[in-house]
């Protein structure tokens, strides 16, 4: 008897992930970390990749998108290139234009923006360009709060771009995010997508994923398996095996669909030096 009931209650998770992608109301989060416009790279300088970013986007039907290393001129460049899409951050150099942004970019007739801010990953979070402990950047995480239109359910997503050289950085970001992500909702959902320069060995990742932290990594709770490799690396060359430092959390409350890590390239040449992670989620 407790196998039919077992079977029923696996085929009633199933049907109900199904009903959401039908319905209308999953929504397709995307974590990109875009590149910044580096005349450079040459044949992968942003010139010759932002049509390919703006096509992973839109072929892979991505609803929100976290980009990081995003600049003011990309930024410019893919509301042309999307023109359903809006976005809102601000440069972490200035807290206007200036630097990268961790943007968040939503499809316009699908959400209203509520909210958004931006705080610096540092012991002054409210201080523009202020870098923290032992980073060798100003870091940020902007957030937008968001209306579903379909769905009529309001939520938060949370992108950011920990820093690279900084591993107390890194750690006390991830405890300072959770901690504004437990404030910040009040309850309401959140989704948090970044380049976290960070393998799942790290202290900063295991914080994330902590009992307390109120998030989970959206690879292990999916209702189907991971699609795709474990790197999500490639510095615009072969991939580099166990480098996946992209990721997607999500709060509780929020189901998850499929999560996959996408690998498009056009015969070798890629959109990024990162690969995108996309999350097909229902807002419990």
């Amino acid at each position: 008897m407790w196998r039919f009931f077992l079977l029923l209650f696996i085929a009633l998770l199933s049907f109900g992930s199904a009903a959401a992608a039908q319905s209308g109301t999953a929504i397709r989060v995307m974590s990109f970390n875009i590149r910044y416009n580096e005349p450079r790279d040459g044949v992968n300088a942003w010139p010759n990749r932002k049509q390919k970013v703006a096509d992973v986007i839109r072929f892979h039907k991505a609803d929100l998108v976290g980009v990081q290393e995003a600049q003011i001129g990309q930024l410019r460049d893919l509301e042309k290139l999307l023109p359903g899409f809006a976005w809102c951050g601000v440069g972490r150099t200035d807290g206007k234009e200036d630097g990268e942004f961790s943007a968040v970019i939503y499809r316009r007739d699908r959400f209203r923006l509520l909210e958004c801010k931006t705080i610096w990953l540092s012991e002054t979070p409210d201080v523009a360009a202020s870098k923290g402990w032992d980073a060798a950047y100003p870091r940020i995480v902007t957030w937008a709060k968001l209306r579903d239109n379909y769905s009529k359910k309001t939520f938060f997503h949370f992108n950011t771009h920990f820093d690279h050289v900084g591993v107390k950085a890194r750690t006390e970001s991830a405890k300072m995010i959770t901690g504004r992500i437990r404030a910040a909702s009040g309850g309401v959902q959140s989704i948090l997508t970044g380049d976290l320069n960070v393998k799942e060995d790290t202290e900063a990742y295991k914080t994330l994923q902590a009992t307390d932290s109120g998030i989970k990594d959206a690879k292990y709770v999916s209702k189907n398996r991971h699609f795709g490799g474990t790197s999500t690396f490639n510095a615009f060359k072969e991939m580099q095996p166990g480098m996946k430092i992209d990721y997607i959390f999500v709060t509780p409350r929020i189901i998850v669909i499929e999560h996959g890590v996408l690998s498009d390239n056009w015969d070798g040449l890629w959109a990024s030096d990162h690969l995108p992670v996309l999350a097909e989620i229902e807002i419990g």
